[in-house]
């Protein structure tokens, strides 16, 4: 069974950058779909971005489009999520996933595994 593990959250304050990483077992992340969602309280889980290792394709929501970085690093079967110029609106439980196709890259369903999550918090 896919096993997602993020770490990497914290509180910092509106325009600082903090880093996420997602360690991914059992199957290779260059290999498949990896997407980062976010959850903020009394809202609906969220697409923030999302890499397909194996073209090295990536994407990302148009909220966060040259702010944060999604990258995948092969040896430590690792993805990250670079954010800068962090807002406040940035804040929520960040999810990692993964999914065997980028075809649907932002729509939660499309994706058959998740981590637990780790807390961002943007200060203002």
């Amino acid at each position: 069974q896919v096993q997602l593990v993020e770490s990497g959250g914290g509180l910092v304050q509106a325009g600082e950058s903090l880093r996420l990483s997602c360690a991914a077992s059992e199957y290779s992340a260059s290999d498949n779909c990896m997407g980062w969602f976010r959850q903020a309280p009394g809202k609906e889980r969220e697409v923030v971005a999302a890499i397909y290792g194996v073209y090295g394709n990536s994407y990302y929501a148009d909220s966060v489009k040259g702010r944060f970085t999604i990258s995948i690093d092969n040896a430590k079967n690792t993805v990250y999520l670079q954010m800068s110029s962090l807002k406040p609106e940035d804040t929520g439980m960040y999810y990692c996933a993964v999914a065997p196709w980028c075809s649907r890259w932002s729509a939660p369903d499309n994706y058959s595994g998740w981590g637990q999550g780790t807390q961002v918090t943007v200060s203002s």
